[in-house]
This record gives structure tokens, sequence and C-alpha cells, in this order.
């Protein structure tokens, strides 16, 4: 495994850019979510509070975001196999499993937030267990990784790939902090638009007041809305996770190098 140093670098640098991106490019993510929303672009706030939720987002974005990167490159070193994109979609795929536990929760609070009467963050938790109780902040759970995983299987190991075979192509050594962002923004776009009809069910789910099944979700949009409501919200997701993508890529890249050298002031002076 990692040794204590480098878990710590992907810590930091996974959290921070997460945050960073999550927070910059939120009032794309809530109208994605209200073009999504079964109520209706304007019923549910419009072009109105688009930083509504955002309470949410700041305080669990950063150890989302961190413990995902923190597995993913743990399972990479106990894999230790040659990298392949079946690999590296294993270790996103099971990254992802364990960091929505964490995610859910959040994203729950998040959409009703986006989508509700401005109730702040912590009555909007209260409200949530007082009618539900715990399950219900993890109402939608099922689609969340029925989203996330395949999102994840699509966008890291394409990541990886262009990041492998990039320099190659360009006669070099090894990509700059700015094409491996240009990567990661290119391999997020892909899976933005793969993965929307997803994104629109996990929606549904999590903004309902009473339990609801995936598939049912699914025939309901697909009979009474049409098959194109599956894609909406496409651009403003693909334009927040290309961007994303982007912001978060070179984040990740410049925080660990910042980080690296004050970690081993740490541990020289332990």
């Amino acid at each position: 495994m990692p040794e204590g140093r480098e878990i710590l670098r992907w810590t930091f640098a996974g959290g921070f850019a997460g945050f960073a991106v999550d927070v910059s490019l939120f009032p794309l993510d809530t109208i994605k979510t209200r073009l999504q929303s079964q109520q209706g672009f304007q019923a549910a706030g419009g072009f109105k509070h688009l930083y509504r939720g955002l309470s949410s987002v700041a305080l669990g974005s950063a150890p989302t975001a961190a413990i995902f990167f923190l597995i993913y490159s743990n399972l990479k070193e106990i894999i230790k196999v040659e990298p392949t994109i079946l690999a590296d979609a294993i270790c996103a795929c099971s990254a992802e499993f364990i960091s929505s536990t964490i995610g859910v929760p959040i994203e729950v609070i998040k959409q009703r937030s986006q989508t509700g009467n401005g109730i702040p963050f912590l009555r909007m938790g209260k409200k949530i267990y007082k009618r539900d109780g715990f399950p219900g902040f993890y109402r939608g759970f099922g689609p969340m990784l029925a989203r996330e995983m395949p999102f994840s299987f699509i966008e890291l190991p394409i990541w990886e790939y262009l990041r492998r075979e990039y320099p190659k192509w360009a006669g070099k050594e090894k990509c700059t902090p700015f094409e491996s962002a240009v990567a990661g923004s290119s391999a997020a776009c892909v899976a933005a638009i793969s993965t929307t009809p997803l994104d629109v069910i996990k929606t549904r789910v999590m903004l309902s007041e009473v339990p609801l099944s995936s598939y049912n979700t699914f025939l309901h949009i697909q009979k009474c809305e049409g098959i194109s409501k599956l894609f909406s919200g496409a651009i403003p997701r693909c334009a927040w996770m290309g961007c994303g993508g982007f912001i978060f890529y070179v984040m990740r890249l410049l925080v660990k190098k910042l980080v690296s050298p004050r970690l081993d002031i740490i541990r020289y002076k332990l």
C-alpha cells in the first residue's frame, strides 16, 4: 500500500479539488437539477437562487472526493497489475461505491434544497429525518450508484488511457498538468452525456416524497413524458462535468505538488 505521506497527498489533493469544483460550478448543477425535476424548470425555481443548497455541498464535497481518490489510489497499488482500462475501471467503481455512503445523504439534501423553497441545510435534514427517519437520507442510494459507477467506469479509464498514450503520440515523456486536465475534461464530457438518463432517474427518485423504484420511474418518464426527457439537463450537466473535470485535475495535480514538500517537513520534524 502507499506510504502514509502519499495517502495524505491523495486526501488533501482530492478533497480540495472536489471542493473547488462543486462550489465554483454549483449554479450549473442547480440548473441541471431543476430541468430534470418532475415539477418543471420554472416551478422548481428557474434561474433564481442558483446557490440554494450550497452549504450541504460545501460541507460534504471535500471528504467525499478525498475518500474516492484515497481508495482509488490504494486499490491501484494493491492490485499491482499492468495499467489497463479494465483495471482502472474496477478501481474507480469500487472507490465510487464506498464514497457514495457519504455522498448520497449530501445529494438528497442538496437536490431538495435546489428545488425547494429555501429551507436551510439543517432544517432540511431535520425535515427528512422527521418524515422518513434515517433511511430517508439514503433514498436514491441504488440509482446514485447506478449513475456514479458507470460514470467512473467511463471517465477514469479514458482519463488514464489519454494520460498514458498522449505522451507516446506527442513524443514526450509525460503529460503536463494542463494536458492531463484537458484529458480529464474530455473524459468527463463523454461520461456525462452517456449517463444523463441515469442521472435523471436518480434525481426523480431523490426528489420524490414517496419511495420510488428506478424501473418504475423509468417507465413513467417513458410513458408520460417521452424518452427525450431522459436527456433533460444534458447540456448543463456536460458543461458542469467538462469544466469541472478540467478544474478538478488541475487543482488535484497542483495541490499534490504543494502538499508534498510540506509533508516532507512534517515527516522530518517527527
